[in-house]
């Protein structure tokens, strides 16, 4: 049995190393004073202040930032009435819908990219709608393969839901706007938050769908960045890189401590609703 454990254990530490090496790799070769990759000739900062005088990537980086922050708001609400909708069909009928819905995500994604595009240039030249290859094509795209996201995140929660509180609170005199919003938002507001976050990191990761929607002037952050490689691999890179996953580890971090308080503040509520039960049953008696 000790074997399998140490078996298991070094499974797991193999699979970390695997993971994280290149992350860490490129996080070290961010502090290095030389440009080449081969060798290590000192620690400097000097890459995180030329990334901050670079134009183009702040301009790039803010790009991204504007399109993830609305395409993941939008698709979030989309995706969450769409879950709502789907689990109150019947069953083959929630069974098809989410078939379909899992396609966007089994589906290439130059294949969307493609699509997309072409559903752009064909709405702008059969159906004359002035929608010119920029930040509005970007957004949409976005938004249409993020809430499939946003729909798998949600419906899980939405069945463990126990149907009879929803009608509870209509019966204590709620209109079903109240009963929605103070019953079954806060129940799913995990699952919510969630889909959110999956979005946001979907759309600020995205490279092929963007490369087919984006315009000059919308470029994301991975298409600059898709450029700037072409010639040659820049320390600025690096730390870019090192930046965004820093930040991307807090908020995750971030989310993990919040979530975890809430359930222990569950927990904690419960146990003394319990005591309370059970004093009163006591006395009671």
């Amino acid at each position: 049995m000790r074997n399998f454990k140490w078996l298991r254990s070094s499974y797991v530490a193999m699979v970390m190393v695997f993971l994280y090496a290149p992350i860490a790799v490129l996080i070290t070769y961010s502090f290095n004073a030389n440009k080449s990759r081969g060798a290590w000739t000192g620690f400097t900062f000097d890459w995180y202040g030329k990334l901050f005088q670079n134009d183009a990537i702040i301009a790039a980086f803010g790009n991204t930032l504007l399109v993830a922050a609305i395409s993941s708001v939008v698709a979030t609400i989309v995706g969450t009435a769409a879950a709502i909708g789907i689990n109150s069909l019947n069953s083959k009928a929630k069974q098809l819908v989410r078939n379909i819905t899992y396609l966007p995500i089994i589906n290439p994604d130059i294949i969307t990219g493609v699509s997309l595009m072409l559903l752009f240039v064909f709405a702008r030249e059969k159906m004359n709608i002035p929608i010119d290859a920029g930040y509005l094509t970007l957004i949409l795209a976005h938004i249409t393969f993020n809430i499939p996201y946003v729909i798998f995140n949600v419906m899980p929660k939405l069945r463990q839901l126990d149907q009879f509180t929803y009608e509870a609170a209509l019966d204590l005199g709620c209109t079903p706007w109240q009963a929605f919003r103070k019953v079954i938002i806060p129940e799913i507001s995990p699952a919510i938050l969630a889909g959110f976050l999956m979005a946001l990191t979907m759309s600020m990761d995205d490279f092929v769908i963007s490369y087919f929607t984006t315009g000059p002037a919308s470029q994301t952050l991975p298409i600059r960045i898709y450029a700037m490689t072409r010639r040659r691999i820049s320390p600025e890179i690096n730390a870019l890189s090192t930046i965004v996953f820093v930040v991307v580890l807090t908020v995750l971090l971030v989310s993990y401590l919040s979530e975890g308080q809430k359930e222990r503040k569950l927990l904690r509520q419960e146990r003394e609703t319990r005591l309370a039960l059970h004093i009163r049953k006591e006395e009671g008696v």
